[in-house]
């Protein structure tokens, strides 16, 4: 009898569907397609080729960060929810792991495609149904662009991109992140934030970035990760939206980071709600966030 269920949950396993880049892709096709409805049930112009201009990336990425995407579009849905009336529902986190399985990006599409789908039902909207399509020769880099302009149809749908309290919550994820990290290595932390920069803007936020991801990529490197090329993140004329992707970036980045130190079971704390913050307060946090990682020279427990 052992023997038997041990072979029953083998053929389990080895039947088990294996989920490719064509699959996930298939899956935030079906979320473009309940996407282009909403645009024209609500009468709002979609600009499909300028944001494709605006969000493809050329360079390959890692599951990581297509997984952050997704969560990026389910704190978007949270915005549809709020105008209209609906309470948020705090987007699902993670256990860091030196590798994201790609499956996992499947799971969260799925969860977007129902979390639109609900929305839907509340507002009484209704909506033909979509058939799954297949696809073929599709790649990690295509189901992270097609993301990406879900991700931008949503700022039209929402009538907005991500404010600056939206910003400055996913910038207070890293905070915690890093907090987390220094009291992880017995790291003291002094740190105080910097004088507030009235006349920041956007710019002066991704140089910033841009800082942490040079030096998160660094210890990347010396762990033996795989490092990312995101250049392309940066923006000529950086907006809301673009900055806010730049941030919940250096989240995904610092992730095996922690995975490799050893915080496997250490979940990113979620984002507050908070009002009234401006880009110089978001400028302002993420100096200090620069600070708090500047103070990790090793990745060793003392």
């Amino acid at each position: 009898m052992k023997h038997t269920l041990l072979l029953f949950f083998l053929v389990l396993t080895l039947s088990a569907k294996t989920i490719t880049p064509n699959d996930v892709y298939a899956h935030t096709a079906l979320i473009q397609e309940h996407l282009k409805f909403l645009l024209k049930f609500y009468k709002i112009k979609h600009h499909h080729h300028k944001i494709i201009n605006k969000t493809l990336l050329t360079s390959p990425v890692q599951p990581r960060d297509t997984w952050q995407k997704t969560f990026e579009i389910l704190v978007k849905i949270n915005i549809l929810r709020d105008r209209h009336g609906y309470t948020r529902i705090e987007p699902i986190g993670m256990e860091p792991i030196i590798d994201l399985n790609p499956s996992m990006v499947y799971g969260m599409a799925s969860r977007v495609l129902t979390e639109l789908k609900i929305y839907e039902m509340r507002e009484e909207i209704s909506v033909p149904k979509f058939k799954l399509k297949h696809f073929s020769n599709k790649t990690p880099l295509d189901v992270f662009n097609n993301l990406s302009h879900i991700s931008a149809s949503f700022d039209e749908l929402n009538h907005s991109e991500p404010s600056a309290s939206y910003i400055f919550s996913e910038s207070m994820r890293i905070y915690d992140d890093l907090t987390i990290i220094l009291r992880y290595l017995s790291l003291q932390d002094n740190t105080i934030p910097t004088k507030r920069l009235k006349s920041a803007n956007i710019k002066d936020v991704e140089q910033i970035a841009l800082k942490m991801l040079d030096t998160i990529q660094s210890f990347q490197r010396i762990a033996g990760i795989k490092v990312t090329n995101l250049s392309q993140l940066v923006k000529k004329n950086s907006s809301r939206s673009d900055i806010y992707t730049f941030i919940g970036i250096l989240l995904a980045e610092l992730q095996p980071i922690k995975a490799h130190i050893g915080l496997t079971k250490s979940v990113t704390p979620p984002g507050l709600t908070y009002e009234r913050k401006t880009i110089a307060d978001v400028e302002q946090l993420m100096q200090w966030n620069l600070k708090k990682l500047s103070l990790i020279k090793n990745m060793d427990r003392r």
